[in-house]
């Protein structure tokens, strides 16, 4: 809109009154983020409200609605709107009659709050006053954040304290000695009792079996059970929070950490689970064989749990999505655990550690697959930069629809989503992407889709390069921390320089729906970090068992598929009794969440593992 020939605006200050009654009386409906504006207007034109985002970048003001000029001097005419609290928002008042800007109001709204924002005249006719009043103060829906923070660590705290008490020696020998004399008891009684016998299930029963020695490292289980806990979290809502929903376009919430955690630690565990196989005498065509199978079974298992109308018979063809979760990981895992096997090697007890080179041992002896993972990413920069797309600037990295001042509404990931319309078709990829929520595009878009694939096998191996440092360094705890944190300080100076530090204004902004190169970086950073966490408490100074992340981690499969499939039913889901409020969803989502901890705890139990 043309801001030629402004009224002076005033600076608002959020107050706090009561409002007047016209407004009293009245009564929404609210749902959840969501508060009342009652725009009180006192000029004698008619205004037209818009909003904007704050979180959409260089982005067109939408239409909220139109005041009515007041009957009479100094008698608002006042239309009650209702507005979003997620986010702050920029609101915008024109006048309908030379259509001109009066003034700009960023405020941010709290959820089922109640506010006014009177338009009038100050006593020069020149200057339009907007002010904003609270007329009932909002709720705060982030309390049950905290309860439920405290609960959960009190239950960690109360368990470490148990597994303190029980590791004294004067509990343990207390212990002992009742379940020796019931054991003792018991067989005295019992008519099949021997002497022998008797010594035999003493032993059995009281005296633990040796521990078998394991080279498996918990923390990695540990940090896969982190990925994919917060992840079942996230997927079942997450108490309807923003940040525990994927970021509508550049930027990073707590959703948008996960899935790349996830294939990261995967990339790990290939490079100890080939170098283990490879000791053990398996032959590279045989682990190749292996891994294509494996690669199939995720892939079609992830096409059935993303077209859940399955269970309602036979899949259509026309709309059955292609890319996904389980998708990506397959493609990444072929990938990686291929060039894995064409530079693995079997005994790295021989190698020297003289040389002058030798502090970059775990780099160099894998160039070839280095060389690979450089090429892939230059392709990516050229088709990303380079490609062009009908109706698009080259180069695009937006999100379309009103984002860049709505010039390029059907431009939606650029050269990423013609790639997937022109491979896969646009009845088969993602129809509604969250670039919608904010930017309020109209056009599918995969976050999983191809050309993404490309950064998620540079994820899965720089995973593999923290599985290397594992393996060349291995008992050299010290050695592999350090070196995990300079991968991480590494990767983090990358991000830094893609981006320039900022969400919007970088080469490569960080972005999830991209897959974009500085994505990968900036968790990859965070993701060597968090190992070093986990390594150093689970591993190396065993504070912690890992638990309860631990047992998920071990069945990483079965707990995401089964998550996907039993979601509608109880004790997952059930019928709240107000579907409005973040503290219902949150307990649901945190019980089913807790569900499929306990699952996993169970099936760790009975050693009862689901493998492919």
């Amino acid at each position: 809109m043309s801001k030629q020939g402004r009224v002076g605006t005033v600076c608002v200050v959020p107050l706090t009154a009561e409002i007047s009654n016209v407004t009293s009386t009245r009564h929404i409906a609210l749902r959840m983020d969501e508060a009342i504006l009652t725009v009180n207007n006192e000029l004698d034109t008619e205004l037209v409200v818009s909003w904007m985002s704050e979180r959409c970048y260089q982005c067109l003001y939408q239409q909220l609605g139109v005041v009515p000029a007041g009957p009479s001097p100094g008698q608002p005419s006042s239309v009650d709107f209702v507005v979003g609290t997620q986010h702050g928002i920029t609101l915008q008042l024109n006048s309908t009659t030379v259509n001109l800007e009066l003034c700009t109001v960023p405020f941010h709204f709290g959820e089922h709050g109640n506010y006014s924002l009177w338009v009038k005249n100050l006593k020069n006719d020149s200057v339009v006053n907007c002010s904003v009043v609270t007329g009932a103060d909002p709720v705060n829906s982030y309390i049950s954040i905290l309860v439920a923070f405290l609960i959960f660590a009190g239950l960690a705290l109360a368990s470490a304290i148990g597994t303190t008490i029980l590791g004294l020696d004067v509990v343990r020998g207390f212990f002992f000695r009742i379940s020796g004399s019931m054991e003792t008891e018991r067989l005295i009684n019992s008519e099949l009792g021997s002497p022998d016998r008797t010594v035999s299930l003493i032993a059995d029963n009281i005296l633990p079996p040796p521990s078998s020695p394991s080279k498996r490292l918990r923390s990695l289980d540990t940090f896969r059970g982190i990925s994919l806990v917060i992840m079942v979290f996230v997927n079942y809502g997450g108490g309807r929070y923003w940040f525990f929903r994927h970021e509508s376009w550049n930027g990073l919430t707590v959703a948008d950490l996960v899935f790349p955690w996830f294939v990261f630690i995967m990339g790990t565990s290939i490079a100890l689970s080939t170098h283990s196989m490879l000791r053990a005498g398996s032959t590279r065509c045989s682990l190749l064989r292996k891994v294509v199978w494996r690669s199939m079974q995720l892939f079609i298992i992830g096409v059935f749990i993303i077209n859940p109308n399955y269970c309602q018979g036979p899949l259509s063809w026309n709309n059955l999505r292609i890319p996904g979760v389980l998708q990506r990981l397959a493609f990444s895992y072929l990938v990686v655990a291929c060039l894995d096997l064409l530079v693995a090697r079997g005994r790295l007890d021989i190698l020297t550690t003289d040389a002058w080179w030798s502090p970059g041992l775990d780099i160099l002896l894998y160039w070839p697959a280095w060389l690979c993972v450089l090429i892939l990413e230059i392709i990516w920069l050229c088709l990303t930069f380079l490609l062009p797309v009908p109706d698009c600037p080259t180069g695009y990295l937006g999100p379309g629809g009103i984002g860049d001042m709505g010039l390029y509404a059907n431009c939606t990931g650029g050269a990423a989503s013609l790639i997937d319309r022109w491979l896969l078709g646009e009845s088969h990829i993602y129809q509604t992407p969250s670039s919608r929520v904010i930017y309020a595009t109209h056009v599918p878009y995969d976050p999983e889709g191809v050309l993404g694939s490309i950064n998620s096998i540079l994820m899965a191996f720089l995973g593999l390069q923290a599985g290397k440092i594992i393996l060349h360094y291995r008992d050299l705890h010290s050695s592999i921390i350090s070196r995990f944190l300079i991968w991480g300080l590494l990767l983090g100076a990358i991000s830094a320089a893609l981006t320039k530090c900022s969400t919007d204004h970088g080469f490569i902004p960080v972005n999830k729906n991209l897959w974009s190169l500085s994505y990968v970086t900036t968790l990859a950073c965070f993701a060597n970090v968090l190992l070093v966490l986990v390594y150093f408490t689970v591993d190396v100074k065993k504070w912690w068992s890992g638990a309860p992340f631990y047992y998920p981690g071990m069945n990483s499969i079965l707990v995401y598929v089964g998550h996907e499939v039993f979601e509608e039913y109880f004790p997952f889901r059930w019928r709240m009794s107000n579907s409005q409020s973040h503290t219902e969803h949150l307990t649901q989502n945190l019980v089913a969440t807790s569900c499929w901890v306990f699952i996993a705890y169970v099936l760790y139990r009975k050693k009862i593992f689901w493998k492919i």
